[in-house]
């Protein structure tokens, strides 16, 4: 199969960049789509020039590395798929495939397709998670009693993989889709009600700090979200901002 590629180059984040494009044939419906461009580079290198940066690690769908957009669409045509487990038959001979990176201020490109989302990183660090009390005095999480409902309601808010895409294609460039579901994650669960408003405000407060925009509940987040992460969430993540006003 032959295609013609328009990807992203830029040499650095200080750098002008532009659409290039790449005619690129011996691409196998087999393939995922970085495999596709595993294969670009080879050619690439072979000819001397410069390999295009992009980002990846598991190649599995669980770490949210392979963060590109194709053709418009965040992880590229199928729904509930990140990029690396977007396979190259849902293209076609002669297609014209466009490779972006994300496109958001608090994401910049750091080279080519690769962009800083360390942003996300430093959102997490501000309250994701439960302090643990090493005392020796603990008692064993497990001995809780959590109804079905509200574990598998934290499960589904856990799957989230902080790729990023719920802002990249988010008209506001909004990250409400990612903090509601690192805070719904904790807030259905007994162990993370114990910092449940301090969570929240930290959290918040910091994706407002770096420039993520608002939500105006336009749902893109959802549609384009490759693990499926629900807006609900972003209910959830509203009551417990509320109820952390009043404590």
């Amino acid at each position: 199969m032959k295609l013609n590629l328009k990807i992203w180059r830029q040499a650095g984040p200080n750098a002008k960049g532009q659409m290039v494009d790449y005619q690129i044939d011996g691409v196998e419906s087999d393939m995922s789509f970085l495999e596709m461009l595993d294969l670009l580079n080879e050619n690439l290198i072979a000819k001397g020039e410069e390999p295009i940066a992009f980002d990846h690690d598991c190649r599995e769908g669980i770490c949210g590395m392979c963060s590109l957009y194709i053709n418009g669409e965040a992880h590229g045509p199928d729904k509930l798929t990140t990029t690396c487990q977007l396979h190259m038959r849902r293209f076609k001979d002669g297609d014209t495939v466009t490779i972006e990176p994300w496109r958001a201020n608090a994401f910049p490109v750091i080279k080519d397709l690769i962009v800083d989302r360390s942003a996300l990183d430093r959102i997490q660090q501000a309250g994701g998670y439960v302090s643990v009390n090493t005392s020796g005095r603990t008692v064993d999480a497990n001995n809780i009693p959590i109804p079905k409902k509200d574990a598998d309601n934290a499960f589904d808010a856990a799957t989230c993989i902080g790729c990023g895409a719920c802002v990249a294609t988010c008209k506001n460039a909004s990250a409400m889709l990612f903090v509601s579901a690192k805070v719904a994650q904790f807030a259905q669960l007994p162990q993370g009600r114990v910092e449940a408003a301090k969570r929240v405000q930290d959290m918040i407060a910091t994706m407002d700090a770096e420039g993520f925009g608002s939500c105006t509940n336009t749902g893109a987040c959802e549609v384009e979200c490759p693990k499926g992460i629900s807006l609900t969430n972003i209910a959830i993540l509203n009551k417990e901002f509320l109820l952390a006003q009043t404590k």
